[in-house]
């Protein structure tokens, strides 16, 4: 009986770019915030990294999820500067908001993957100590992200369907 063991599951590079233009690109025009991008690595725990954040999944020939999370602060400020007034987290619009920042992260992103793909309404998560269980064949990859208002990450969870 053989014992082979199967190859750790790997996300193709293709897919990071997008998701690293896209968040420069939507901070930049919709929030007027320039952010700075951190090198890639792969996320080896299924704990949150912040506190708030925007869930974006992936369906057809690319399935998959996208989070783009936020410490509170950050979250406060990058949306206040998105939205255009400040906002409490326990406000509605405040979840509106960041929604639609991973809602348009993906949407860009989504345009450069090559394959046709859907996209989810987004979810929102406001809270400490929550996991995001993605599958685990597909390696999650974190993008980490800095901005004047403070750090925040890009988790890329996203693979191409056989055809």
């Amino acid at each position: 009986m053989s014992t082979a063991t199967a190859s750790p599951p790997t996300i193709d590079s293709k897919f990071i770019l997008p998701f690293m233009n896209a968040t420069r690109e939507v901070f930049q025009k919709m929030a007027g915030v320039t952010t700075t991008i951190g090198k890639p690595f792969l996320k080896t725990d299924a704990n949150a990294g912040y506190d708030v954040c925007g869930i974006i999944g992936f369906s057809g020939q690319i399935t998959g999820s996208v989070v783009v999370s936020f410490s509170d602060t950050a979250a406060e400020k990058l949306v206040e500067a998105f939205a255009g007034v400040k906002l409490a987290l326990t406000d509605p619009d405040f979840a509106d908001a960041v929604g639609e920042l991973a809602n348009m992260i993906a949407g860009s992103a989504k345009k450069h993957l090559g394959a046709a793909a859907n996209i989810s309404t987004p979810s929102v998560v406001i809270g400490k100590g929550y996991i995001v269980a993605n599958n685990r064949q597909i390696p999650c990859l974190v993008i980490p992200c800095g901005s004047p208002f403070g750090d925040f990450a890009v988790e890329v969870s996203v693979k191409r369907n056989p055809a």
